[in-house]
């Protein structure tokens, strides 16, 4: 459950074109990685604020890169930011299984188009 909410938190976050950051957060017994590429989003916007999380209780570490790396699970295209007007590609690591709750909310909350790298 924690994972699903943090999950959910790192997804509220964005990227810019030619820009993306990876967001590694750990806890006890949490592990997760995501990696926001940015569609439409200002670039001071998306490197200030939706690459920089407030996950109290976490450690998180941004590297900011060119495109997401390779060996996602799942990628949530397109999805658009809630409440907002922006757009992202957002590239999930980790427990392949997260993809039973993440494809649901990106094609529903979020509308995206899940992929399957």
């Amino acid at each position: 459950m924690m994972r699903l909410i943090c999950l959910a938190l790192l997804f509220g976050s964005s990227q810019v074109l030619a820009q993306a950051c990876v967001v590694h957060s750990h806890a006890q017994r949490l592990d997760v990685k995501v990696c926001q590429e940015n569609i439409n989003i200002p670039a001071k916007l998306f490197s200030d604020g939706f690459c920089q999380p407030n996950l109290p209780g976490q450690k998180v570490e941004v590297e900011y890169l060119e495109q997401c790396p390779g060996g996602s699970f799942g990628v949530c295209s397109h999805a658009q930011v809630a409440n907002m007007p922006y757009r992202q590609n957002i590239h999930y690591y980790g427990v392949a299984g997260d993809a039973a709750y993440l494809k649901p909310f990106c094609e529903g909350q979020s509308g995206g188009q899940w992929q399957t790298p």
